[in-house]
């Protein structure tokens, strides 16, 4: 019986043949590392008006992309090493704030769904209001503003763990997201003084859940699983 000889990845191989080819479950090569992923865990990139190099976060730009691994570090590495040149073949322009625009539009995608969520009726704001969807069971995301009291962080987290506790641990898991600041929060749900949030289920707060754990990664690394270590309590 023959080996298998391992797979050697060229620089067409970086390269995709458009937005629409990119199926969940699909897997590229990251144009830094050489190593497949699944695409949950990259960015797609591809040339825009005058060469210049822009993310795609949503995967709908025309034009053949370029695979990055979704963490800041990494693309501050693929900027460094002018891969985006060697990747695409040709000349571009690259931004040195990539990086940065990059977290801005992915930042700008999570609000957008948080936005969509709300208006399909899947937010409930208001300190007294969140903590009874926690009561009943029926939050599957609580969200607290970034430069929100500690003090209300510490309650609604402290209600979170009595109700796991008087339940056996059975109530329904929940995520913890405090990626956004109050003002953020405020327009995302187009109403003032947003300091806590709650979701209810649905497929606009799964969209909006993904997206943060996409931003959540880029931004530590970590996987996108880590979503609810990223909600400060205790003034931390």
């Amino acid at each position: 019986m023959l080996a298998t000889e391992p797979r050697v990845t060229t620089q067409e191989d970086e390269l995709d043949r458009g937005a629409t080819t990119v199926a969940p479950g699909t897997q590229r090569t990251c144009a830094l590392t050489r190593k497949e992923q699944p695409v949950s865990e990259m960015i797609r990139f591809v040339v825009g008006p005058g060469d210049t190099v822009v993310a795609d976060v949503k995967r709908k730009l025309p034009g053949r992309g370029l695979w990055i691994t979704a963490t800041r570090k990494s693309l501050t590495e693929a900027v460094k090493r002018n891969v985006f040149a060697r990747g695409f073949k040709r000349n571009v322009k690259v931004a040195t704030d990539l990086p940065a625009q990059t977290e801005a539009m992915l930042e700008r995608a999570a609000l957008d769904a948080l936005a969509v969520a709300g208006k399909a009726g899947l937010a409930i704001a208001g300190f007294a209001k969140v903590e009874a969807a926690l009561a009943r069971n029926e939050a599957v995301a609580l969200l607290h503003a970034s430069d929100g009291a500690a003090d209300g962080k510490r309650k609604l987290d402290g209600a979170l763990r009595r109700i796991r506790e008087e339940t056996d641990g059975i109530a329904r898991e929940i995520a913890l997201v405090g990626e956004f600041s109050g003002v953020q929060l405020d327009l995302a749900l187009n109403r003032p003084n947003v300091v806590h949030a709650a979701l209810l289920a649905g497929p606009g707060s799964e969209t909006f859940l993904a997206r943060v754990s996409r931003l959540v990664r880029y931004r530590t690394g970590q996987s996108p699983e880590a979503v609810s270590a990223h909600a400060p309590t205790d003034g931390a």
